[in-house]
């Protein structure tokens, strides 16, 4: 991998509030949320006569909404048409991907500045609806007619990681606690409670109805408990992201360009993409994604930088073991290895990696189509020290990651920032 052909720089970021907003809002009005905090977030402010294309990520609006054609009006309603406007699908990395395809316009020459939207309203839909619209990014021959939705294809491999490397439903419980803590702590996440906030909340509620209270000392014990309920062995209920409505903006510039926005742009240092099987039954690993070593390895490599370099970042955790699944084929930590770094809170917000400070798919939500920019927006507060609450981590944050993670593992996108 070579460098990028000119520096590209993200100099504003923002996000819509993740949650369940339809029908108040789709994809539309959260698009604009979104538009706005980035606008505002933005230096030295941006308009569209800023901007020379716009790249939408968005899975599956024509399922979700019955709206097909998402560039032109995602474009239109921030006055950006008549210029180029585009969408990109990838299953969960296709902001991620919009992403990327902008710093290689930009990188290219093509364009200067470019808008990327990330966006996804799921909630339009009852729960089966779009366990079936999700399920279409798995295999529609093999997988899916015998019933492999999602849960059941991370339940196999989370089988698979424990019978090789000894991990414990404990090891997935452990992200699900800390990443709830962190989801918390940040205004625009879809569940702002910690797991023991919602275990006394069911105890008090308990107690409130005249029922037995449960005996639950801490968080595990609650996790172990039919409140959390078993979904696709041996994931249970807060070992699963949630469905969520929601959009993220990021704006991308040429260095020629970034100085006009802010004294203080986040440069692109490396960028990857990977690909692996469609089918989990036809890899050879189902422990370890391949889509997501190589993006890496293209990311490091034309960073220059290695896994010790990264000070923190956001993992696609779809599921809890995905985290742990990403700790080690980003090669933060050996494979096995990672579980025990949880255990020891090395990923914690005060930790000596901390990952996913915005709570993560698991706590933040899952929008599918805004996840990856939705990541990036985290980076951008924690790089520029303005992290709401108390979620800031507690050093200078030179160099970061996102890990955008499409279906089950068979799209990836990586992408590296630094001052």
């Amino acid at each position: 991998m070579g460098k990028l052909a000119r520096k590209v720089a993200l100099i504003g970021a923002g996000m819509s509030k993740f949650g369940q907003h339809f029908p108040e809002k789709r994809n539309p009005d959260m698009w604009v949320d979104a538009w706005i905090d980035a606008v505002e977030k933005t230096d030295n402010g941006i308009e569209p006569k800023d901007i020379d294309a716009c790249y939408v990520g968005n899975y599956s609006s024509d399922l979700f909404n019955h709206q097909g054609h998402l560039g032109p009006q995602m474009a239109d309603l921030v006055g950006l048409t008549p210029k180029p406007a585009a969408r990109f699908e990838g299953a969960c990395a296709s902001s991620g991907i919009a992403m990327r395809q902008a710093i290689l316009a930009i990188a290219s020459g093509v364009h200067d500045v470019i808008a990327v939207c990330g966006c996804e309203c799921m909630t339009e839909q009852p729960t089966v609806n779009v366990t079936d619209v999700l399920a279409t990014a798995s295999d529609n021959i093999f997988e899916y007619p015998a019933g492999a939705t999602f849960p059941g294809l991370y339940g196999t491999i989370a089988s698979a990681h424990f019978k090789k490397y000894g991990t414990t439903a404990e090891d997935l419980m452990n992200v699900g606690i800390k990443n709830h803590a962190n989801g918390a702590e940040n205004p625009y996440a879809q569940m702002q409670q910690s797991i023991k906030d919602l275990m006394n909340s069911k105890k008090a509620r308990y107690e409130k109805q005249g029922r037995e209270v449960p005996d639950w000392q801490n968080e595990l014990d609650f996790l172990k408990s039919s409140s959390n309920p078993i979904i696709a062995y041996p994931l249970r209920l807060f070992d699963c992201s949630l469905i969520t409505d929601g959009a993220a903006c990021l704006f991308l510039a040429a260095e020629n360009k970034a100085k006009d926005f802010t004294d203080t742009p986040l440069w692109i240092a490396g960028t990857g993409q990977g690909s692996a099987a469609l089918s989990v039954h036809d890899r050879e690993e189902i422990t370890s994604f391949a889509a997501t070593k190589e993006a890496a390895r293209q990311a490091y490599e034309m960073a220059g930088m290695g896994p010790k370099d990264i000070q923190i970042a956001e993992v696609h955790d779809c599921f809890t073991i995905a985290e742990i699944l990403a700790m080690e084929d980003l090669g933060f930590y050996e494979k096995g290895k990672a579980a025990e770094a949880v255990r020891n809170g090395e990923s914690k917000l005060d930790g000596k990696l901390p990952i996913n400070t915005s709570g993560g798919l698991k706590s933040k939500g899952h929008p599918v189509g805004a996840t990856g920019a939705a990541q990036a927006v985290e980076i951008f507060k924690q790089m520029r020290g303005i992290a709401e609450r108390n979620r800031q981590v507690q050093f200078d944050v030179e160099r970061a990651m996102t890990h955008n993670l499409g279906g089950s593992g068979a799209s990836c996108v990586v992408t590296i920032y630094e001052k």
